[in-house]
């Protein structure tokens, strides 16, 4: 029990920091390329952050824990809107002026109710992964197309500022990127293995442990860079990363975690986990749309009430772990 505990702690702090250094590196990379600067926001910084969730997903279900797959994934989107929107929103409230971002919001939601449809049989089979991983490729598509068609939004800006800020040359940026992929995956298979024992230990349910521990330790890099944006008023790059996050977790990690092992699905994934994710994306679409003319705002009020909403969840999720 100790050694799972020692190498879920370090195996989160080693992924958060290799998730740093591949973030960085494919961005200084993509830049040294000419990749234009709305599609390494919308793609590598808004999609990379959710590397760990990837990497601990798909490394779960090639280890035949499917449960902690689905839990980390439904799990970070959770947190990445109740901890982290909630808890940067009350620090300094949000406001959204990128049109892009702002047509993000809706597919997220419109993704989300997909993901839900797909669980109404009890099951994530090899089908509804390649419909996930079909929908995750045409996002990937359109996304593209909006990154070179959005040559005046003010996602622009915020992403020029953040790559300003960590310069680097082409060979460092490469070498970063490859030692942050291997240290993610090293990283991943410590956490899952720490995960599985802990539960195990615990006697509770793989799910719990991915909803709770493994989640919230692979929302660290959204948090951290949602805190660094926040600091230097870039907001649109904030909620782009949220957003970019959810779309990745919803349909690529859950969609390759089930291509490689189809997952049951317990049925409270469906009605407790599904209800208030969609619930959150819901609240979070309500909070950014324009009002009265102004641009999209979560203020400290809305930004607390998300943090409180997972706070209580978190309350809840704790009576399955006491029990």
């Amino acid at each position: 029990m100790l050694l799972a505990l020692l190498a879920l702690i370090l195996g989160l702090i080693v992924l958060f920091w290799s998730a740093d250094r591949f973030i960085d590196g494919a961005s200084a990379a993509a830049k040294h390329l000419g990749v234009p600067s709305l599609l390494i926001g919308m793609l590598i910084i808004g999609f990379g952050t959710s590397a760990p969730e990837l990497m601990v997903s798909a490394l779960a279900a090639l280890q035949g824990n499917p449960s902690l797959a689905l839990g980390n994934a439904y799990g970070s989107n959770i947190a990445n809107i109740g901890l982290v929107i909630g808890l940067v929103a009350l620090l300094s409230p949000i406001a959204l002026h990128s049109q892009i971002v702002r047509k993000e919001l809706p597919i997220l939601l419109g993704i989300t109710l997909l993901s839900g449809a797909l669980l109404l049989n009890g099951q994530l089979s090899r089908l509804d992964a390649g419909i996930l991983l079909l929908a995750f490729f045409a996002l990937f598509g359109w996304s593209i197309v909006q990154g070179i068609r959005g040559r005046d939004d003010v996602l622009i800006g915020e992403v020029d500022s953040t790559l300003q800020a960590h310069p680097m040359p082409l060979g460092k940026a490469v070498a970063w990127l490859v030692i942050g992929l291997l240290l993610l995956v090293a990283s991943s298979r410590m956490l899952v293995w720490g995960a599985v024992e802990i539960a195990t230990a615990l006697g509770v349910s793989e799910l719990i442990i991915g909803l709770t521990i493994v989640a919230i330790g692979t929302s660290l890099p959204e948090l951290a860079a949602a805190i660094a944006a926040v600091r230097k008023n870039e907001h649109d790059l904030v909620l782009g990363n949220i957003i970019g996050s959810g779309l990745f977790n919803t349909l690529a990690v859950v969609g390759l975690a089930a291509a490689i092992s189809p997952l049951s699905v317990e049925p409270e994934v469906l009605q407790r986990d599904w209800v208030l994710m969609f619930a959150l994306t819901a609240a979070l679409l309500m909070f950014a749309l324009s009002r009265r003319g102004r641009g999209g705002r979560i203020n400290r009020v809305e930004g607390g009430c998300l943090l409180l909403v997972y706070v209580a969840y978190l309350g809840w999720l704790g009576l399955h772990l006491a029990g």
